[in-house]
């Protein structure tokens, strides 16, 4: 344990963080299941509203440094691609 008062803090800023990092994550995981989720199921409609909340979080996630830039926008890719083949 940090005796120092600005290692103190730093531990905790560290804690809160990572709190919110594992939040933010677990809300894109949640988004990007349910978005496979209507394209498996062959709702068009409901896999399209899906995408935009699962490209939002994406888009979220990416701004914040969770995940890559270029992870992001292969996700959105993905996303586009399969909501395509839909027709």
């Amino acid at each position: 344990m940090p005796n120092i008062k600005s290692a103190k803090k730093r531990v905790k800023v560290t804690r809160a963080r990572t709190l919110k990092n594992k939040m933010l994550r677990s809300e894109l995981k949640t988004a990007i299941k349910k978005y496979y989720a209507a394209t498996a199921a062959g709702d068009k409609a409901a896999a399209e509203a899906a995408y935009v909340a699962a490209v939002k979080k994406v888009d979220q996630a990416s701004a914040r440094g969770i995940i890559h830039k270029n992870k992001a926008a292969r996700k959105k890719s993905q996303f586009t691609k399969t909501l395509n083949s839909l027709g």
